[in-house]
């Protein structure tokens, strides 16, 4: 039997150690190395859609009618037929003045009218017997022609007795001072007791209808020509397409929407700004003569726009606009695009993008080793979910 070989312990750790490193080596050259993971990019698929373009301008409203009550005969007020700051409707009595003395004017009208009836018949009946005797030759032609010129002359004034008795009876009514529009009415300038004078300086109420509103705004000159050609294409298949939208006194959006009326045809030689007049809805008389308001009113249209979100833009070194765009094989490239107008937090891309392209909207910075990308859909962030 042969004898036993003794090793010294450093010499087995040694080998021990060596046989491990081996094993080990052998274990990490048959392990595949795991693949890279995908970046998670959230992304939005253009689509063409009308956009419309404003401009918020202030303006003043003003009543869409105004109407100055003033007497159209002398006399002494004798009763207020309304309440103050009242809606009033057409032709309601709004004053009385003292008719006495109009109702004496169609009384005497009445009787020189019936007077002149009476000459009219007397010179008729006159008329016919001269008649009578110049057909049996025995009346001259001169009387016959003094008794038709007297016919006619008392036919004259039946006429011109019933026209005084027209107009007296005009002046009886016009007593009775009514409202011509149905509006608003406000402060009742003269009282009992007051004297209504016709061609006075101060009238006697205002009335304003205000269930329609005027809203004057002033636009750059250089807007007409294009707001023109959008009046004209809303008169077709674009009618009804150019809403104003109005923000209150306070800020907060109106209930209803205006439209556009009509812009003047003269230049401010000062600002070079033009006037534009938008009718607005104000049934709730919520509106009123003399405020201040804002109004968006439209600018341009773009009819299929490609709009992405103002996130999704990018800058190069030297400040040109950019889009991380997805390719066929799920990576992203930076594209060079021409933006527009910047509408409700939406870039228009004028150039530089194709319907149907899908864009990088958060994550961009992701994108740059070139690797594979997990793609999720863009969700907007509400206001809450900012806060």
């Amino acid at each position: 039997m042969p004898p036993l070989r003794r090793f010294s312990i450093p010499a087995l750790l040694a080998a021990a150690l060596l046989l491990g490193a081996c094993t080990r080596g052998e274990s990490e050259a048959a392990s595949p190395e795991p693949p890279a993971e995908a970046a998670r990019v959230a992304v939005l698929t253009v689509q063409p859609r009308r956009v419309v373009v404003t401009d918020e301008l202030p303006g003043r409203v003003s009543a869409l009618r105004t109407a100055e009550i003033r007497p159209q005969v002398g006399g002494i007020v004798q009763k207020v037929l309304f309440t103050e700051g009242s809606e009033v409707a057409a032709d309601q009595p709004l004053f009385q003045i003292d008719p006495a003395p109009f109702a004496a004017d169609v009384e005497a009208a009445t009787a020189a009218l019936a007077r002149a009836k009476a000459d009219l018949l007397n010179a008729d009946a006159k008329h016919n017997r001269i008649k009578a005797l110049a057909d049996a030759r025995t009346a001259s032609a001169a009387a016959l022609g003094d008794a038709t010129a007297e016919l006619a002359r008392a036919r004259a004034n039946v006429a011109e007795a019933r026209a005084n008795l027209t107009r007296r009876k005009l002046e009886l009514g016009y007593a009775t001072v009514r409202s011509p529009i149905a509006g608003r009415i406000g402060q009742a300038l003269v009282t009992e007791g007051g004297l209504a004078s016709v061609g006075a300086s101060t009238a006697l109420a205002v009335v304003q209808q205000m269930d329609r509103v005027y809203l004057d705004v002033r636009q750059p000159s250089m807007r007409r020509e294009l707001l023109e050609e959008m009046l004209e294409r809303g008169s077709s298949e674009e009618a009804g397409a150019l809403p104003v939208d109005i923000l209150t006194i306070t800020g907060r959006p109106y209930d209803f929407q205006g439209r556009i009326l009509f812009s003047e045809s003269t230049v401010d030689p000062g600002t070079g700004s033009i006037a534009m007049r938008v009718e607005v809805p104000n049934p709730s008389r919520q509106l009123l003569p003399g405020m201040y308001l804002r109004a968006r009113v439209p600018s341009a249209i773009y009819a299929n726009a490609l709009t992405v979100p103002q996130e999704a833009v990018l800058r190069d070194p030297s400040g040109r606009a950019q889009l991380a765009v997805i390719g066929n094989d799920n990576t992203a490239s930076r594209r060079d695009v021409e933006l527009g107008p910047l509408v409700d937090r939406q870039y228009v891309i004028l150039s530089g993008l194709k319907p149907g392209e899908t864009v990088v909207v958060r994550g961009q910075d992701r994108t740059e080793a070139g690797g594979p990308l997990e793609l999720v859909p863009y969700r907007p962030s509400s206001p809450q979910t900012k806060a």
